[in-house]
């Protein structure tokens, strides 16, 4: 039997310094990545209160979201994968 190809999305990868300050130690797959980091993100009250699409980053996620400034959660994908490689 052909061994099943695993898809990008549940492949390890390797994360930054300051992506494994907010997740833990890789190598992770990018489910497990945006996994860790929304109960990160609930954890440390970091959700908007009143818009909840929004992330308000404490210092750890403004390492890696590059910017103290509110993230809504579909650009937070993209910012995120500039840490993994």
């Amino acid at each position: 039997m052909a061994k099943e190809k695993k898809s990008k999305f549940m492949q390890p990868m390797q994360l930054t310094e300051e992506l494994t300050a907010v997740v833990g130690r890789g190598p992770m797959a990018r489910t497990e990545v945006t996994k860790k980091l929304w109960a990160y993100i609930k954890s440390n009250k970091c959700q908007d209160t009143k818009n909840k699409r929004n992330i308000n980053p404490d210092e750890k996620l403004a390492k890696v979201f590059g910017s103290k400034k509110a993230v809504n959660m579909f650009e937070m994908t993209k910012l995120v994968s500039k840490h993994l490689s």
